[in-house]
């Protein structure tokens, strides 16, 4: 749910015709944390967005075996395709923590939702270049779902 309203809320702030969840196949930042495996939050996914006509559902990193790097996955679209890569502002805060970020901040234009207790300071700090969103905060983060 807070995806959704996350989306919905990108997707109007940005004027953007599709958002396109990707399920993550092997989050490796998340290893010490219990997670539904990989088959089952896609299946949340698509029943997630079910009848959402501006909203889609990607399996590419479910289907690649190894750990998910969204550079990888970046690397399987089109370099001619515009991707908003839309990400809370307590994601968007460990963006240096990823597998070669500054490939990735160069490759999208990062969209960050606001999110209660994070102050855009905090995410301008990263030093990742980025639209802010400042959405109603939804105070439960993607990972406690």
């Amino acid at each position: 749910m807070v995806h959704l309203m996350a989306g919905e809320a990108a997707r109007h702030l940005l004027d953007l015709d599709v958002i396109t969840f990707i399920t993550a196949g092997d989050p490796y930042q998340k290893h010490d944390i219990p997670l539904s495996d990989r088959d089952h939050r896609w299946e949340m996914t698509q029943l997630g967005i079910d009848g959402i006509d501006y909203f889609e559902a990607d399996d590419r990193e479910v289907r690649r075996a190894g750990p998910s790097y969204m550079i990888d996955t970046l690397a399987t679209f089109d370099e001619d395709e515009e991707i908003f890569m839309i990400l809370g502002a307590d994601a968007a805060v460990g963006l240096p923590s990823w597998h070669r970020w500054e490939d990735v901040v160069d490759r999208t234009t990062v969209a960050v939702i606001s999110r209660p207790g994070v102050a855009e300071e905090e995410v301008a700090a990263t030093g990742a270049p980025y639209i802010w969103l400042d959405t109603p905060g939804i105070p439960i983060s993607s990972t406690m779902l």
